[in-house]
């Protein structure tokens, strides 16, 4: 069988200090599974979309390593918190507010994350 990707014209957008940035159309988010994208600034963001539709962003760099795997990282939660577990070496980060749920002194960044239709012609 094969199943018709879900297809929109919404976009998610990710909130920076100079304004919201689109990253992506909502359905290229898989819920559980993250994606990356690149800022304008260089550095990259890792947005997921769960499966209850909830969509979350935090910097894609793994601070234990500083590779920019988060994004390839394992998706679920403890508590009520969601969380990614980084692929490299497994420290599990709140997607809600990037503490790490492994070593309170570390986190990374969130962004806030908005959906939006596409403007008018």
């Amino acid at each position: 069988m094969t199943l018709a990707l879900e297809t929109t014209d919404l976009t998610v957008q990710l909130r920076l200090a100079d304004g919201w940035f689109p990253v992506c159309d909502l359905s290229t988010l898989v819920p559980g599974r993250g994606v990356a994208a690149l800022l304008p600034d260089g550095r990259q963001a890792a947005v997921f979309r769960d499966r209850a539709d909830r969509l979350y962003a935090v910097d894609n760099r793994d601070p234990f390593t500083g590779a920019a795997v988060l994004s390839r990282g394992l998706t679920g939660s403890v508590g009520g918190r969601p969380y990614v577990a980084s692929p490299l070496l497994k420290q599990r980060f709140d997607l809600a507010d990037g503490q790490c749920l492994d070593d309170e002194t570390v986190r990374v960044a969130t962004y806030p994350v908005r959906v939006v239709p596409p403007s008018p012609a």
